[in-house]
């Protein structure tokens, strides 16, 4: 299972890459990326998340014989979404690095801290994806998240999954938030 996710998320991320750097011919109508046409100043784009993960039974597992914490298999979430852009194209495209501050748990009376670092690409379009590793109760995990960025005039509202990947088991995480737009 877990190559095939591995594969799949190879195939995806070069697939993607490789349309955002290759060059189009000058005949047709599609976009010539120039080093004059790049931006590259930073952009933080930080805000508040909430959601919900939920664990996998041999997660749920681990965490009981190691914390000796009984765990219901949905734990809502809070945190804060720290994102910043440092590669901009002038079609939208971006490369952006996030940090995901969560604490989970507070519904069944637990402080459950998980600390992600992504790095990824959003399209033109809102649509994103990236990857990158995991620190929680649980130990080290890895980290595929994809979603998408809804704009409502200065406001930015993302909503994302994301599935961490360890040998304690899975998890899969619903979240959603906002931020201001600063273009």
């Amino acid at each position: 299972m877990k190559k095939i996710i591995f594969k799949s998320i190879i195939i995806i991320s070069f697939s993607l890459y490789s349309t955002l750097f290759c060059q189009a011919d000058s005949t047709s109508n599609e976009i010539n990326l120039t080093i004059n046409e790049i931006r590259s100043t930073p952009i933080n784009l930080s805000g508040p998340r909430m959601g919900v993960t939920i664990l996998s039974e041999s997660f749920r597992k681990t965490i009981m014989e190691k914390h000796k914490v009984e765990l219901n298999p949905v734990v809502a979430q809070f945190g804060w979404h720290f994102e910043y852009r440092f590669f901009s194209a002038k079609n939208g495209a971006t490369a952006i690095s996030e940090w995901v501050l969560l604490i989970g748990g507070f519904g069944q009376e637990k402080f459950i801290p998980s600390l992600t670092w992504l790095l990824g690409y959003r399209s033109p379009s809102g649509f994103e994806f990236g990857a990158g590793p995991n620190l929680s109760v649980s130990g080290t995990s890895v980290v595929f998240a994809t979603g998408i960025t809804f704009q409502s005039e200065d406001i930015n509202v993302p909503v994302n999954i994301a599935l961490a990947t360890s040998k304690s088991g899975l998890r899969f995480t619903l979240l959603f938030g906002f931020n201001l737009r600063r273009d």
